[in-house]
């Protein structure tokens, strides 16, 4: 579904063509003669009916140009309301027997009036036939907001209330995302430099903050049972504690140390055969640790062992690895590029790694294939499935979808090593800025504020953003049918 609805909105590009094609002709016939465009130029007349004959396209979604042919349009867009499903479309120019408008949002009954004339005499005109409003994917938010002093806690509450005081807020620290499972409505998150385990609940939407006392948390997964929920932590020293368990069947309240080490960034477990695979930004190290031995026969806290190093020092990275578990990416943070280590099925643990997008040290953004694309702090990524893919009957079936930070976007990776732009970068008439706050179409409109976290439900289709700056939980999915995606 991801992948057809992103062809559609590629469709806009056609879709601009033709208006600049349209916009062209228009011009051209106001350089004709007066008599020739005399039946452009008539005002509205009152008296007479607005009649509406036709429309090009005749399907399209929110932003789609849209040209309405009738009669007694009149010249003056001021005085002319376009709907379209009930929801009101920008007017961009009127000329007589034709006028040029933009598809508002949710404008899924497809119904066009044309009202023309001072809101106490407006005279109506109403297509015969419905325009075809297609959904598309949209960027919206769920939760959070800022307010006019830039000063809202960290505080757990609701998504929307009408009381701001009641509503939750905060999410202003780089954020992990995973969710449960066991339960799709249960999303878990993480913040760098926030002490506590936070449960976005949308069975009663709902944030809580389950637990206060971890200390830079970098990341979660879950073992394959899913009775544990393994927590990373970034601390100091050589003995503090790396990685540690939560028990599900202690509602995530209990904690046992797994892994004792300095400085780590991330840790995840392999799908298939349940061991655990953690880093350290001291050396770049990339550690094993056999979590089947340890629940089996018990290990230490120092019984895991380093299978490489990914280049030098200080190499700040998470390990996410292909549902599949036949390869993992190492998205190396602070060094803007993404490696790729294949799983070893006889040893069971991961080979060296290698090179997939982005150069070393070459911040930048660029889509482009392999080292020749550019990335700026890549940070969380999700698997997804391509339904094209299976049905081609590729080999790899799952698009990378990751947070770019500091180039403001949600992008993709696939699997022949190319990297384009999902999400992101978006209303470029505001400003020249690729960040922002705006929900909308993914690429003409939404714009982020340094996103990091990214969690994929595949049941509803959609990707939840932790938007850092913008201090915001944002949504990625098909236009929402019973509210507007934009409050």
């Amino acid at each position: 579904m991801i992948t057809n609805q992103f062809i559609k909105s590629n469709r806009w590009f056609l879709s601009t063509l033709l208006w600049a094609f349209m916009v062209l002709s228009f011009g051209l016939v106001g350089c004709k003669d007066d008599n020739k465009n005399v039946i452009e130029t008539i005002p509205f007349d009152p008296s007479k009916p607005v009649v509406v004959s036709d429309f090009s396209p005749k399907s399209g979604g929110m932003g789609q140009r849209l040209v309405i042919y009738g009669q007694n349009f009149g010249n003056d867009p001021t005085h002319v309301h376009v709907l379209i499903g009930g929801k009101e479309a920008k007017v961009i120019s009127v000329l007589g027997e034709s006028l040029y408008c933009l598809v508002p949002r949710q404008a899924f009954h497809g119904d066009i009036e044309v009202r023309v004339g001072d809101p106490a005499q407006q005279v109506v005109g109403k297509s015969a036939k419905p325009f075809d409003y297609q959904r598309k994917m949209v960027v919206s938010t769920v939760i959070g907001y800022r307010n006019s002093r830039g000063d809202e806690p960290w505080r757990d509450g609701k998504f929307k209330d009408a009381d701001q005081s009641k509503m939750a807020s905060g999410f202003w620290e780089p954020s992990f995302m995973k969710f449960d499972p066991v339960n799709p409505k249960h999303l878990w998150m993480t913040f760098d430099n926030n002490n506590g385990l936070y449960l976005i609940n949308f069975e009663d939407s709902t944030v809580t903050k389950k637990r206060s006392d971890f200390d830079r948390p970098r990341s979660m997964d879950f073992t394959i049972d899913h009775k544990y929920m393994i927590i990373a932590e970034d601390r100091g020293g050589e003995n503090d504690r790396a990685t540690y368990r939560l028990s599900r069947d202690r509602q995530w309240q209990d904690r046992e140390v797994l892994t004792t080490y300095r400085q780590c960034n991330g840790a995840s477990v392999h799908p298939v055969n349940g061991e655990m695979y953690f880093n350290s930004y001291e050396k770049g190290q990339f550690f094993r640790f056999d979590l089947n031995k340890y629940f089996n026969q018990g290990l230490g806290v120092k019984d895991f062992e380093q299978l490489f190093v990914v280049h030098d020092p200080q190499w700040e990275y998470k390990i996410l690895i292909h549902p599949t578990g036949n390869y993992a990416y190492i998205v190396v943070i602070n060094q803007h590029y993404i490696l790729r280590v294949d799983y070893n099925w006889d040893k069971k643990q991961f080979n060296q790694p290698y090179l997939v997008c982005g150069q070393l040290r070459g911040a930048g953004y660029e889509d482009a294939v392999g080292s020749s694309a550019r990335l700026r702090n890549p940070y969380q990524g999700v698997f997804v499935k391509n339904p094209k893919y299976v049905a081609d009957g590729k080999t790899d079936e799952y698009d990378f979808y990751f947070t770019d930070q500091q180039n403001h976007a949600i992008r993709i990776l696939k699997p022949d090593g190319s990297v384009t732009t999902f999400a992101g970068r978006g209303s470029s008439s505001i400003n020249a800025n690729p960040y922002g706050y705006v929900d909308g179409d993914l690429r003409q409109e939404a714009r982020f504020d340094r996103p990091s976290g990214i969690a994929y439900n595949e049941a509803e289709g959609a990707f939840y953003i932790g938007d850092q700056s913008n201090r915001r939980i944002r949504k990625i999915a098909l236009e929402e049918m019973d509210q507007s995606i934009n409050e």
